[in-house]
């Protein structure tokens, strides 16, 4: 869970908190939902209000099996609040909403607004109605209404962006609800895609991440299997734009020209996530995934091949029904062959709605957890092995917001090399501000980050953190929440802040 947006009454204007839950593509649509409050007047309010909003907006995900017990827990918490508080109003998006529609009022009837997925762009008319019908609002839509990148946003960093190139997913996966909540794969034209990243870049944005459920697949509602690939070749050419990266792929359809477009445009970062969740091939049969063992590392290889210093990663599902201790073995043989630099791991979870929920052979949780340990290990000695691989190559980094936790007692900044990997490193003299670019030598390595510990050797000062600087001016001039003029398009949050989709790619 993140939460994006907290806030306070600011003088007589309405303010606003959404909490997000589960993907990115939930944390996309949680810009969109904050883009469209602040288009129709209201303002985020301050960090930490945790509740004490006018409204508070719950954009929710059902992938995992206590994600209604969480979503309850919540709207139990607000309650009493909203109760105290006249004129406050709850509202609960998002997939869940999309799942159990009119179950949500029945068991929370102080909510005021439920919608889907599909028609995230109602949500300011639903609260007025509400308001002034003085009863719940209830609209779920069963197919889009309108691509989520028509919608006003507000952006979360200056310089690096989400851009979303499809929405839903024609996978029937068994252990996943998500294309029955989001529908079936649709395409935005090309022309549409490359005119909001050039649009970005012009704002000072020089990083974005192109996004979709299965977002290699993009190309089957047009009619066009090589899109992706020549999508990919044309972000190459978007003067300004110095990185590119996307999330997340699928194996079935990671073809060669895919791969070649990763090596030959220079812009596109060396970094691969590719959900693996499992090794077994009676597993992957099971959970209805379209590929085997075999075609997996066989992909991974070509990518080596053409990409040497690729950074891998992938998702992992611990425990699926059936499995056995040789299906598990075969998961761990192909951790071993990868050589992952780091995995999302999950303990299988029933998904109710699910093919999956409902079989046979369901593992006891004692044996899922022991498995889940071994993989950690397994991934764990991995991923310290590869990182001291990196020690004594100097990198560029992109300076980054956030991302160094202790940054400020150890006196160093945080950003990403283009592999995506995290490094920390020691704050030159001069200004350093996030999106700029500094070149360091890789001191030390740790399971989940790098060092730099020596002196910066080079500090490129960048459009992206000319944007950042204007932008953050412009915040502490005006009052939260005020769009400050930026385009009205998706961003991601610093990656990796959430493992790829929903563990369903």
């Amino acid at each position: 869970m993140s939460s994006i947006d907290r806030s306070q009454t600011v003088g007589g204007t309405r303010t606003y908190e959404v909490r997000t839950y589960g993907c990115q593509m939930n944390v996309h649509d949680s810009e969109r939902l904050s883009g469209l409050l602040e288009d129709a007047g209201y303002v985020r309010a301050a960090e930490g209000a945790d509740g004490d909003a006018d409204v508070v907006v719950f954009n929710t995900c059902a992938v995992r099996e206590n994600a209604d017990n969480k979503l309850y827990g919540n709207l139990g918490h607000l309650a009493p609040k909203k109760a105290s508080r006249p004129g406050m109003q709850i509202a609960v998006g998002g997939c869940l909403a999309q799942k159990d529609r009119d179950t949500i009022v029945k068991r929370a009837p102080w909510v005021d607004v439920v919608f889907g997925t599909h028609n995230i762009g109602k949500l300011p008319v639903l609260l007025e109605r509400a308001r002034v019908q003085e009863e719940a609002q209830v609209e779920i839509a069963e197919s889009l209404e309108a691509f989520p990148s028509t919608l006003p946003t507000r952006r979360e960093s200056a310089y690096a962006a989400w851009v979303s190139i499809s929405v839903g997913c024609n996978n029937t996966c068994t252990f996943c609800i998500v294309p029955a909540l989001r529908g079936k794969e649709k395409d935005r034209r090309p022309g549409d895609i490359l005119a909001e990243v050039e649009a970005l870049v012009a704002e000072g944005v020089s990083e974005i991440t192109l996004l979709g459920q299965n977002v290699n697949a993009y190309g089957s509602d047009i009619g066009d299997r090589e899109a992706f690939s020549k999508l990919l070749r044309a972000c190459g050419s978007v003067d300004g734009l110095e990185r590119v990266r996307f999330t997340s792929p699928h194996p079935r359809d990671f073809t060669d020209d895919v791969i070649a477009a990763m090596a030959e445009t220079p812009n596109a970062m060396p970094q691969l996530h590719m959900p693996l969740q499992s090794g077994s091939d009676p597993v992957l049969k099971a959970m209805r995934r379209s590929y085997r063992q075999e075609r997996y590392l066989g992909i991974i290889e070509k990518v080596r091949a053409a990409i040497p210093h690729a950074a891998i990663t992938t998702d992992i599902i611990v425990g699926f029904p059936g499995e056995t201790e040789e299906d598990f073995e075969q998961t761990l043989h192909v951790v071993r062959e990868a050589r992952f630099a780091q995995a999302y791991t999950f303990q299988y979870s029933k998904r109710p709605g699910t093919p999956a929920a409902e079989m046979d052979g369901q593992i006891p949780k004692a044996v899922v957890q022991e498995r889940y340990e071994r993989l950690v290990a397994l991934q764990e000695e991995i991923s310290w092995e590869e990182n001291k691989k990196q020690v004594g190559r100097t990198l560029e980094l992109m300076v980054a917001e956030g991302e160094g936790r202790k940054d400020g007692t150890t006196h160093r900044l945080s950003g990403r090399a283009p592999d995506n990997r995290l490094v920390h490193f020691t704050k030159p003299s001069q200004e350093v501000r996030p999106g700029d670019v500094v070149t360091v030598e890789i001191t030390y390595a740790a399971p989940h980050h790098l060092l730099a510990e020596g002196a910066v050797l080079d500090v490129r000062r960048t459009r992206a953190g000319d944007a950042w600087e204007k932008r953050n001016a412009a915040e502490q001039a005006q009052p939260a929440g005020v769009m400050l003029g930026l385009p009205k398009i998706g961003v991601p949050e610093p990656q990796p802040a959430v493992a790829s989709g929903c563990g369903c790619d």
